[in-house]
């Protein structure tokens, strides 16, 4: 059953991590592409969408380190456009969806306390 609350504050967190995931990168003090901005904030802010409207019914905690691992595979492999640096892009970019997926849903579902609802009952 869709949880509108659920869904908004998912997608807000994840856009706020992914300009969050923006600083973290700029800080490194080389300028940025626009292109590898955008992506960045979109990757992000995808892992919020996609835990705002999963029905999976796991442990709430591990619902979010997966959604962010997974939907932060693209944005790793891009990683692999820089030479030198493939791998530690690869899993720098997995781990941090790991953690932003996790926090994502910490706020969603035990701050907010926006719980996914049951498809048979509503609840």
């Amino acid at each position: 059953m869709f949880n509108a609350k659920r869904f908004w504050l998912a997608l807000l967190f994840g856009f706020v991590s992914g300009f969050i995931c923006w600083w973290l990168i700029a800080s490194g003090g080389e300028p940025l592409h626009w292109a590898i901005i955008l992506s960045t904030i979109i990757s992000r802010g995808l892992i919020g969408f996609a835990i705002g409207i999963s029905v999976l019914r796991i442990k709430w905690w591990f619902h979010g380190i997966l959604m962010g691992a997974v939907l932060s595979i693209p944005m790793g492999l891009s990683g692999f456009m820089v030479p030198g640096k493939e791998i530690f892009i690869l899993f720098g970019s997995i781990v941090m969806g790991m953690i932003y997926g996790f926090f994502i849903e910490l706020l969603v579902t035990v701050v907010f306390k926006a719980k996914l609802k049951s498809i048979k009952t509503g609840e």
